[in-house]
């Protein structure tokens, strides 16, 4: 049976909003880090037939099939085409999920799958506009939809957490992720980036360190004055890429690439698109289910931070073990450029499980619409 296989994997360092990578356009931040990973691999970019890209906000910068218009930007050949993905926040997890379903079918040899969001330049929201974006239909059925933001407050009530359970998921984030960079454990991930003043940008900017309970106590909430969720147990606004290479095993062998993991398990589910993101609890025991593998087969899980409360309700309904997930650090420490988050998330599990021999990964995260990708991966 023809399976998907990674052979590389990378990113851009993560930016904060206005940080080092604003004044990048969101087109040759791509370009970079396509050609970093055709640098990477030691590939040709005339083998690659396609580039599959995740991008939730596309107007403005972002619009007119980004995708292609990085491969033109990155001086890739007019042969290679790409396309642009919305899954929302899981739109460069899914990119993979359809990259290897076109290496399954025989449509692909070669193909690239990431995503990328400069939420600098493109605001979070900005494709709706003051426009209706869902109608009078959905909303006789659902009411308002609320801002991601108040599904996490509404999961924070309905599982009971804490204000101080969740800043301490987040000052976890934040020393887990400031332990990793101090390792070196992202430098072989992460594409330096070139900026137009011709510096370079190659190290996560959204970590902080010396924080504490108190002082993220001290934080305002977010969603109104009796609130929950405040800014240091929720994901940063950011700018970032990530991108992965994917072939079949054969074509890998002929072309002389190594596999670094098998695209094992490919899951959805969909639920309740008020509280929004809490459909990767069902995702996961899809995903779980259709492998064949129990929990304790997990050897490591990323899970998307977006807000502290779903990675809490996801920790109780799943028992997963704490110590297994993001164990670098994860959004609220990094960041969330939400089109390129899945691919971040899963290039650095990918990275993970060949620096520590880990078998299997699961990657699991909380979309828009209540909806949610998971992914297990094998080390090859």
């Amino acid at each position: 049976m023809t399976k998907a296989v990674i052979v590389g994997a990378v990113r851009s360092p993560i930016g904060r909003r206005g940080g080092a990578l604003s004044g990048l356009h969101p087109v040759d931040l791509t370009a970079q880090v396509l050609n970093g990973l055709a640098r990477e691999v030691g590939i040709e970019p005339e083998n690659i037939d396609d580039v599959v890209w995740g991008c939730v906000s596309q107007v403005h910068e972002q619009a007119g099939d980004i995708a292609r218009t990085a491969v033109l930007a990155a001086g890739w050949p007019l042969s290679v085409t790409g396309v642009t993905v919305d899954r929302q926040c899981g739109s460069s997890q899914q990119a993979v999920h359809f990259a290897a379903a076109g290496l399954v079918a025989g449509h692909y040899d070669v193909v690239v799958a990431g995503g990328t969001e400069s939420m600098s330049w493109v605001p979070m929201g900005s494709p709706m506009g003051d426009r209706d974006a869902f109608g009078p239909a959905f909303t006789e059925r659902f009411g308002s939809v609320p801002f991601q933001g108040d599904g996490a407050e509404l999961i924070a009530r309905t599982w009971g957490f804490t204000r101080r359970q969740m800043d301490e998921l987040g000052l976890r984030s934040h020393e887990l992720a400031a332990a990793a960079q101090d390792r070196g454990d992202f430098d072989d991930q992460i594409v330096p980036i070139t900026l137009p003043d011709g510096s370079v940008f190659a190290q996560d900017e959204g970590v902080r360190r010396g924080g504490s309970l108190e002082k993220m106590g001290a934080i305002a909430p977010a969603f109104g004055a009796d609130g929950l969720i405040a800014a240091g147990n929720a994901s940063q606004i950011s700018d970032g890429a990530a991108a992965l290479l994917m072939t079949t095993q054969e074509k890998a062998e002929e072309l002389g690439l190594r596999p670094l993991a098998v695209v094992h398990t490919a899951a959805l589910a969909g639920d309740d698109p008020i509280m929004m993101l809490t459909a990767p609890i069902p995702a996961t025991e899809k995903a779980l289910k259709r492998s064949g593998l129990s929990l304790s087969d997990i050897g490591t899980f990323e899970f998307n931070e977006a807000f502290a409360a779903p990675l809490l309700a996801w920790l109780q309904e799943i028992g997963a073990d704490p110590a297994l997930v993001n164990p670098q650090g994860g959004a609220i420490a990094l960041g969330h450029p939400l089109g390129a988050s899945g691919a971040r998330l899963m290039t650095t599990m990918v990275h993970r499980m060949q620096a520590d021999g880990t078998r299997y990964g699961l990657q699991t995260m909380c979309e828009g619409g209540g909806q949610s990708n998971a992914t297990i991966l094998e080390r090859a």
